[in-house]
Order: C-alpha cells, then sequence, then structure tokens
C-alpha cells in the first residue's frame, strides 16, 4: 500500500491591519464561502502570485463597468462605433 502524501508544513505569518480592514477581510471570506480567514488570504495571495499582472486599476475598471451595467448605464455597439467614428472601414492597421 503506497503512503499518502503529506501536505506541505505550513509556517505561521502576522500581519497588522486596521479593525476596519480586517472587518472588511471577514466579511469578504464569509461571503465568498471560505472555511477560515486564513484560507481566503492564502487565496487571495496566490492569485496575486499566479496572475501579476492584474492590478488595482484592473479591478476598479472592472467594478465600475459592472457597477454601471447594474445601473442600466450601458451603450450598443452602434452608439460606440458613433461615438469613436468606427463605420466599419477597414483601418490601415488591419490591412
Amino acid at each position: 500500500m503506497a503512503e499518502a502524501e503529506s501536505s506541505p508544513e505550513k509556517k505561521t505569518v502576522n500581519i497588522r491591519m486596521t479593525e476596519t480592514f480586517l472587518e472588511d477581510v471577514d466579511a469578504t471570506w464569509e461571503e465568498h464561502g471560505f472555511n477560515s480567514r486564513s484560507e481566503f488570504i492564502r487565496s487571495v495571495l496566490r492569485d496575486a502570485l499566479k496572475h501579476p499582472e492584474f492590478n488595482r486599476a484592473d479591478l476598479k475598471a472592472m467594478l465600475t463597468s459592472e457597477a454601471e451595467i447594474r445601473e442600466g448605464r450601458t451603450h450598443s455597439s452602434d452608439e460606440v462605433k458613433a461615438e469613436y467614428g468606427l463605420d466599419g472601414a477597414t483601418r490601415d492597421s488591419d490591412e
């Protein structure tokens, strides 16, 4: 019978944050179904390491877009084309 692989040893890391920020963290991990605060923080850090190109500006842009969609502030593709003068003609870079 093969031995079961043991999980890597974990080290404890202490971090400091404001009470308000900790409250936000706690609300978020519970909201997203994580089993613990530590599990959530490990997941967030893992994502940050795997996707370093994803930054705060990207997150803000996505959140702004989501808010605009929920508030009904959207534009059709025809409106966007008209606003930017894109009438479907071939651009120099497409040739």
